[in-house]
Order: structure tokens, then C-alpha cells, then sequence
């Protein structure tokens, strides 16, 4: 049985994978520090939730203030108001199984693990492209 990937493009795609899951969990402290300050903006709210619709925003979280900021909003409530696309968006958890999977087939040479670092892989590219497309 052959393996999917092979050499220097197993190695790349793995790399690749936990590169993207850091700066995911990185981009996701920031997030998660400024709802600790208590000046959460749609921004914000986007990437934790997954939710990019500011309609719809307003429908779960209430108007924002004068400065478009929501206050006393804990990060406890906005991750029970999570929508699928946030948790491949800012979800830590989703992060630590991709930079788990990768460095398994890095070890576990078998079509499975190959197959299971596509989807990681994919998983990632899926996050930081739902990410692009939140309100800035």
C-alpha cells in the first residue's frame, strides 16, 4: 500500500499545517484579550463567533454603543453564541488536533495519517479563508 504523500510534500504540508494552526491560536489570544478588556467590536465578535452578518450580530449580542463596542460581554457567552464557521475560524481545540495530526504523520507513515493531514490541512486554509471574509 502507498502512501498519499511522500517526502518533501508530507514534510511541507505538515509544517504548512501547524504554521497556519500558531497564527490561528495567536490571532485567537488577541481576540480573546480584548474581550478581557471589555472593548469588544464587531471585529471581534466576528472571529469568535463566526458570525459575519452585523444584522445578525445585533439580533444575538443587542446594539452596540455610541462607540460600536459592546460592554460586559463575557468570553464564556460570546463562545456559547459560536456558529460552525467559528470554530475553524478561533477555535483552539480545532488548532491543537490539526498540530496533532500533523506531527502523527510525520511518524505514522500510513495512507491514514496521510489522509487525516488533508483534512487538517484543509481544515486550516478553511479557517483563514472564513477569516478573510469577516467585517474588518
Amino acid at each position: 500500500m502507498t502512501n498519499l504523500l511522500d517526502g518533501l510534500a508530507l514534510f511541507s504540508v505538515a509544517i504548512a499545517t501547524v504554521l497556519m494552526a500558531i497564527a490561528s491560536m495567536l490571532g485567537t489570544m488577541t481576540l480573546k484579550q480584548v474581550v478581557e478588556l471589555g472593548q469588544v467590536d464587531a471585529r471581534t465578535l466576528c472571529g469568535l463567533t463566526g458570525i459575519t452578518d452585523p444584522k445578525e450580530l445585533q439580533d444575538v449580542f443587542g446594539p452596540p454603543h455610541m462607540n460600536r463596542t459592546w460592554h460586559g460581554l463575557t468570553l464564556p457567552y460570546i463562545e456559547a453564541q459560536r456558529r460552525p464557521a467559528g470554530y475553524l475560524i478561533s477555535d483552539n481545540r480545532v488548532n491543537w488536533i490539526c498540530i496533532g495530526v500533523a506531527v502523527l504523520a510525520l511518524f505514522w507513515r500510513h495512507p491514514v495519517a496521510d489522509i487525516l493531514l488533508i483534512v487538517a490541512a484543509m481544515s486550516q486554509v478553511a479557517g483563514w479563508v472564513l477569516a478573510s471574509r469577516l467585517p474588518r
